[in-house]
């Protein structure tokens, strides 16, 4: 669905394409006579929705500063954290119909702090995990309905780990098969923290550094077990890295080639890293980089361009190509969707086609 009281450039030629070191189309013309911009090629062709569910949102609700996590539960139902309001969350029925608004507890003063989204299936039901994004809030697991289970605040961290956090602004998290799971301290410290399925703190991994096995900004991480042996693989963002690591934590390589890669999904043969640098980036599983959807090099300068600000300038927004995606995921049926930090906030669903 897209915002029908504001205009947008519309691309109506495909953008000439430059010499690659990869296989990558950055930008496809519409191949289905709908109308919507088709990104990408072959297997990775998708048809491209912005501002998905946006038309839907009642009165008073808004993506604010920027929408920033997505994530799906078992009943296909898309939350989407933000810095709007009400509340921190927006969820959404598989038509992009609005459901309901959650966690209202991440605010400060009369904007939400929503970040980093995360939902699992556990044996007692499906639980959200929250990293809000601001220093005085704690990472929250929280049911579906709402309802906090517990929460880790810098203090909890500290006792935990015997650390002393200078800074703590915690960014997302993820999960590991055993039933344990990570949290992501990326705007502060630059650790990410280990508990097992009993809630009980493991270790510590990385603090600020560029070294390998050390981070500048771990603002994501997921799990990734394409080839059969489960590892945690870490958006090293200001690095501008992905890292490996194994299940005890040691680091195993190091692979780069991105500008911001924010946060990351798998599905089947295929990584997904949600690129600030304007692409959702897929890897095989070689992690050889394969496509990069929604990209151009030239948009790219100029969306990394500071002093244009076009974050904030949606009337300069090109169909068919993104601004900063901060966050993507897979639905069952292969068709990913993306958020950006973006003023406003936007939504994209590429529908696989």
């Amino acid at each position: 669905m897209n915002d029908k009281k504001t205009p947008r450039r519309q691309f109506t030629k495909q953008l000439a394409l430059g010499s690659l070191l990869v296989p990558t189309i950055l930008y496809a013309q519409n191949k289905s006579g709908s109308g919507a911009v088709i990104v990408g090629d072959g297997e990775h062709t998708y048809e491209c929705l912005h501002d998905w569910g946006l038309d839907s949102l009642p009165a008073q609700h808004q993506y604010g500063w920027t929408s920033n996590g997505v994530a799906l539960d078992s009943m296909g139902q898309l939350y989407v954290s933000h810095h709007g309001a009400p509340g921190s969350i927006f969820v959404f029925d598989q038509a992009g119909r609005f459901v309901r608004e959650l966690a209202s507890q991440h605010r400060v003063k009369e904007e939400a702090a929503g970040h980093g989204i995360d939902i699992r299936t556990e044996d007692d039901g499906e639980f959200l995990y929250l990293s809000p994004d601001h220093a005085s809030m704690a990472f929250t697991k929280m049911t579906l309905g709402g309802e906090i289970v517990w929460q880790k605040g810098k203090s909890d961290l500290e006792k935990d780990s015997g650390l002393k956090l200078s800074r703590y602004r915690p960014t997302n998290s993820s999960f590991r098969p055993d039933g344990g799971y990570y949290l992501g301290d990326g705007y502060g410290s630059s650790y990410v923290f280990e508990y097992d399925k009993h809630d009980s703190f493991v270790r510590a991994m990385g603090g600020l550094g560029n070294q390998d096995g050390k981070f500048n900004t771990p603002h994501g991480q997921w799990l990734d077990d394409r080839d059969g042996t489960p590892k945690l693989v870490v958006a090293d963002r200001a690095n501008q890295r992905l890292q490996w690591f194994a299940m005890d934590g040691t680091h195993l390589k190091s692979v780069g080639g991105f500008v911001k890669p924010a946060d990351i999904d798998v599905q089947g043969d295929w990584l997904i890293v949600a690129d600030i640098g304007a692409s959702v980036t897929v890897l095989n599983k070689d992690n050889e980089i394969v496509a990069k959807l929604g990209h151009d090099d030239e948009w790219e300068k100029r969306v990394m361009d500071r002093k244009q600000n076009l974050r904030g300038k949606r009337p300069e927004w090109v169909a068919g190509l993104f601004v900063h995606p901060h966050d993507a995921c897979f639905d069952r049926d292969g068709n990913i969707f993306v958020s950006e930090y973006v003023a406003g906030g936007r939504v994209t669903k590429l529908r696989k086609v």
